[in-house]
């Protein structure tokens, strides 16, 4: 099938033929409201209840300073993840695709990489913690061990299962992942409400109300926790499903539709963490998170509630790993796009064996994760951000054109400016940043992360504000940022060396 035919987004039986040349005018026919039902989707995840639960174990706020950071943190960070679909819709290619304009079709390559390793790392997590699910619901129905180290090739299998589902929703494509997120979202949303209802009801609610408020400092880092931890992880793929809206839907609803379709599930899940951990710290500090929640539970709601566990992981899953099949096109993989995805999945598959059958502890490196790569991701988005303050057009061409003489060639390949401010950016993250794996020494300590700054976690914020100052006052690359009068997009073509 070229790259100009008919249905090439895919449909509910046939898969997506278009890797990451933009998409025609005349394909691109989806709304804002598509949006809502992705994020929503992909954020009624299980991950959300820990992450909620090392607000009050951790930083030691009570439940309402919690449910202000999960709206802050995780609302406010996808709408920027909204303003990146922006250009999503404007170029109608991914992110990181569009991304080549900003920083040349060579510079890119870094903040590409950035990227890649920032979704097979959520795709690890999502594996891992999908595994632990269906151990428990094999000791539940098969009454086998549920010890990972104790039942390796158990674990395997487990691992396998969650990995083949991924694979079959995210090798078929747009089309189908935006229905499957649609009517899943009711399913697997109805499924979390009903194990929800039983967890507020064993709440020991004297406990939670007489709980202390926590610091300023403890909220500030919980958002920057909260943030990196969703919309920051997302942010390189807002893009990516907006590439099919129509040119027509306002940005504000994009924003809109963004922040509402992941903030609703994610205030939820996140508030329901640190409720159910105000009275009992176990959520927070347990190696197996979905064990330690299925513990809270009467027995006949284990079933149902592992069923929810592995539904919202696997619609979030599926969403990553499309994402990052399109990203590793744009690194310069010659595959077709449903090979890419299994390309991905076979790295993630491997990092999940590790997590499971080797290493010590899940969450402690885990929330390391999230909070190191949050600072070159977040330093891509401030350049990438005034970036789109100021274009409204990418040339289709010149974004799949990698040779000498492009538009987007710049300086052998590389837009300087961009490039230089994203790296001094990062540096600059960096030196707020301490870097430590749960209670061990600290990894790498930056110089000014004990200042009020950097010990409230908000060097985050400085990366960002850097990366943008710097690529706006130096004006960013001189290319053409608004579509020539005289000329229409010309058609896609296919990558070429």
């Amino acid at each position: 099938m070229s790259d100009t035919a008919p249905h090439s987004s895919g449909t509910l039986t046939s898969i997506e033929q278009r890797g990451i040349e933009p998409v025609p005018a005349a394909e691109r026919t989806g709304n804002a409201g598509a949006l809502f039902w992705v994020w929503f989707a992909a954020n009624i995840s299980i991950l959300g209840l820990p992450l909620g639960a090392t607000l009050v174990a951790f930083q030691h706020l009570n439940v309402w300073q919690a449910l202000l950071v999960a709206v802050i943190g995780a609302a406010g960070s996808f709408a920027v993840v909204g303003v990146i679909s922006v250009a999503g819709r404007r170029g109608g290619a991914p992110g990181l695709t569009l991304s080549r304009a900003v920083f040349g079709v060579r510079g890119n390559i870094g903040p590409t990489f950035v990227s890649l390793l920032s979704r097979l790392g959520w795709e690890t997590v999502n594996t891992t913690t999908a595994a632990f699910v269906l151990l428990s619901l094999f000791t539940i129905l098969f009454g086998t061990d549920g010890d990972a180290k104790h039942a390796p090739l158990l674990t395997i299998v487990a691992i396998l299962v969650f990995v083949v589902a991924t694979v079959l929703i995210s090798g078929l494509g747009h089309a189908f992942i935006v229905a499957v997120q649609r009517w899943a979202t009711w399913v697997f949303g109805a499924l979390n409400v009903f194990v929800a209802v039983f967890l507020v009801l064993r709440v020991d609610w004297h406990v939670v109300g007489s709980a202390p408020a926590g610091p300023f400092a403890a909220m500030a880092i919980g958002i920057g926790t909260i943030a990196a931890g969703t919309g920051i992880g997302w942010a390189t793929a807002g893009a990516d499903i907006a590439r099919y809206s129509r040119r027509s839907v306002r940005a504000s609803k994009l924003v809109a539709a963004s922040a509402a379709g992941a903030g609703i599930p994610l205030v939820l899940l996140v508030g329901l963490g640190a409720l159910v951990s105000a009275g009992d710290p176990t959520l927070a500090q347990a190696g197996d998170p979905v064990a330690a929640i299925r513990d809270l539970l009467p027995g006949w709601m284990a079933v149902p509630y592992l069923i929810a566990a592995f539904g919202g992981l696997l619609l979030s899953n599926h969403l990553s790993v499309y994402s990052a099949s399109l990203t590793t096109l744009t690194l310069g993989v010659k595959v077709p796009r449903v090979w890419a995805v299994a390309v991905d999945v076979v790295v993630t598959t491997l990092g999940a064996m590790y997590f499971m059958l080797v290493a010590d502890g899940f969450y402690a490196p885990f929330i390391t994760f999230i909070s190191v790569l949050a600072v070159p991701i977040t330093a891509w988005l401030g350049v990438f951000i005034a970036d789109i303050v100021r274009r409204t057009w990418y040339d289709p061409e010149a974004l799949l054109d990698l040779g000498a003489g492009g538009r987007y060639w710049y300086s052998g390949g590389v837009a300087w400016r961009a490039l230089v401010a994203w790296a001094v950016a990062i540096v600059v993250g960096f030196l707020f940043t301490n870097v430590q794996v749960g209670d061990a020494d600290p990894v790498f300590t930056g110089a000014f992360s004990s200042t009020w700054i950097g010990a409230n976690g908000l060097g985050w914020i400085v990366t960002f504000i850097v990366a943008a100052a710097l690529y706006a006052l130096t004006g960013g690359p001189k290319g053409v940022l608004h579509e020539p009068a005289d000329e229409s997009a010309p058609m896609p073509v296919r990558e070429r060396a």
